[in-house]
């Protein structure tokens, strides 16, 4: 799968940290050029350092409209994108602010609509677009309401750029993970009076780890899946039908 990827050309936003940071490390290895992009010049040359022929970083606030379209001008011809930059702000309903809530529709959802028209001139026909969402799309959970909305906003509108797009080839995929043990996910979910509720519902009684979302964006991005089209990949250990 991965080799299938070499002399590709791909672009990973929120790919300072986490999954991100892992996916634009994993597809460097195999060979693909990725456009690295990350709010924090500190990650992104930690990047480069791990490959400096194959990473081309990029500093990039994704919350601003204009200067993300002025950003991403000058991008080299796209095989893939990877939508991976979010932000969750878990509070109760009742203590979220205006601020949280703009927050959330402006790097979760606003951001992935603004990159993606961007990109367009530059994704190639028959490139891959890979959004990545979460199962809190569509199941709910305590302090994720604001989080939650702009995850289920992500997969509606993975299916209407899967239908737009297809006429050039291109398609649009999401991954819906549930927690992911990155650091952050690591340290929110070690208590396990906090864990053990959603664990439970969980046949294989663990969370989801960051490896196993990089391969499932990697097959979405790969020819492996080439009549896989408007589908949310869920990797949550049976939670759907627990």
């Amino acid at each position: 799968m991965w080799a299938d990827l070499a002399g590709k050309v791909i672009l990973v936003t929120g790919a300072g940290a986490g999954i991100g940071q892992a996916l634009v490390k994993q597809l460097a290895s195999a060979g693909a050029t990725v456009v690295a992009v990350a709010r924090k010049a500190e990650q992104l040359e930690e990047l480069v350092a791990f490959d400096p022929v194959h990473i081309q970083p990029l500093q990039l606030d994704l919350s601003g409209w204009q200067a993300v379209r002025e950003g991403l001008a000058n991008v080299p011809l796209l095989d893939g994108l990877v939508n991976n930059a979010g932000v969750a702000v878990i509070k109760p309903f009742e203590e979220l602010t205006e601020q949280d809530f703009d927050i959330h529709f402006d790097v979760n959802i606003k951001a992935v609509f603004n990159v993606t028209q961007s990109l367009l001139p530059r994704l190639r026909d028959g490139a891959s677009i890979v959004n990545v969402s979460s199962i809190a799309s569509t199941r709910s959970f305590g302090g994720h309401t604001a989080y939650s909305a702009t995850k289920a906003a992500l997969d509606s509108l993975t299916k209407s750029l899967a239908l737009e797009l297809g006429p050039r080839k291109i398609r649009v995929n999401s991954v819906n993970p549930t927690v992911v043990l990155t650091k952050m996910g690591a340290d929110n979910w070690s208590d396990p009076a906090k864990s053990g509720p959603l664990l439970a519902h969980i046949p294989l009684n663990r969370f989801c780890e960051v490896q196993e979302v990089v391969d499932a964006t990697g097959y979405l991005l790969s020819s492996k899946s080439s009549f896989v089209n408007g589908h949310h990949i869920l990797l949550e250990g049976g939670y759907a039908v627990s």
